[in-house]
């Protein structure tokens, strides 16, 4: 298994050059938050990822790639949003 720091190197290196920030609770859950690059606004908050499941290069890759599409998700409705107002 990686050790806490390996393991969030590689999830938050897999989103530059957008800031992320991957923390760990004391119960081994993993909390990920991607922000906006110009604004410092938070684009997706996930929490409550086990750690304990991260055992191999594809359950991270398969992590990373689940968190990608949700970031994608969210800046398509954001949007979406921002063209119903005008």
């Amino acid at each position: 298994m990686l050790s806490t720091l390996e393991l969030r190197n590689i999830i938050e290196s897999s989103f530059l050059p957008t800031r992320c920030q991957c923390t760990l609770a004391p119960d081994r859950s993993l909390t990920v938050k991607v922000f906006d690059r110009s604004c410092e606004r938070v684009d997706l908050l996930v929490t409550g990822i086990c750690a304990e499941q991260l055992t191999s290069s594809r359950a991270i890759s398969n992590l990373i790639i689940g968190l990608r599409n949700d970031l994608a998700d969210q800046r398509q409705q954001r949007a979406g949003r921002r063209s119903d107002s005008l």
